[in-house]
């Protein structure tokens, strides 16, 4: 429904909304690429069974292989272009949804092991999940790392990046 899930992505509404669920935006274009792609599935398994009875260099199944072969790439080309107009174009971010989930995320504190170590960010991860609150409000209230170390460490650029997040803080610390 309109609030279910995580609701990070606002999809564009191509289509009236559900008949059972008044307001709910579906998904009918993503679910238009997955129907694409079980249709090119099934002729994967046509094109195999064909290519398998080749005898002396000579495939008297060329002309199912081809064809399903030729019918695989105009299909996979319309349903990435019907995907891309209808459903990515039009794609929003709900950033402040996004933000909300990452600070209420206790997998974040695996970014901040190489700053605190093991058993501290243990302890966080424990204290957050049972309390509820954030793993950012419980380092700021113990005063383990300021503010602003934390917005580096736990950006999601610097978490998304190859190596260790905030590495940069820890040279200057001298770790």
């Amino acid at each position: 429904g309109p609030r279910c899930g995580i609701g990070e992505l606002k999809l564009p509404a191509r289509q009236p909304g559900s008949s059972i669920m008044p307001g709910k935006v579906n998904p009918v274009i993503a679910e238009v690429l997955n129907q694409v792609c079980y249709q090119v599935i099934g002729n994967d398994l046509t094109i195999t069974l064909a290519v398998e009875n080749g005898q002396f260099e000579l495939n008297v199944m060329e002309p199912v292989l081809a064809y399903n072969l030729f019918n695989n790439l105009c299909y996979l080309k319309n349903g990435v272009n019907t995907f891309v107009d209808k459903l990515l174009v039009d794609l929003e971010v709900d950033r402040e949804q996004c933000e909300y989930w990452l600070n209420r995320s206790v997998g974040i504190v695996t970014a901040l092991l190489p700053h605190l170590g093991y058993e501290t960010a243990s302890a966080l991860a424990k204290e957050a999940y049972t309390s509820g609150r954030a793993i950012r409000d419980i380092i700021l209230e113990k005063g383990l790392l300021t503010e602003e170390e934390i917005n580096h460490i736990l950006s999601p650029k610097e978490m998304t990046r190859p190596g260790i997040a905030g590495a940069n803080l820890l040279k200057q610390k001298g770790n």
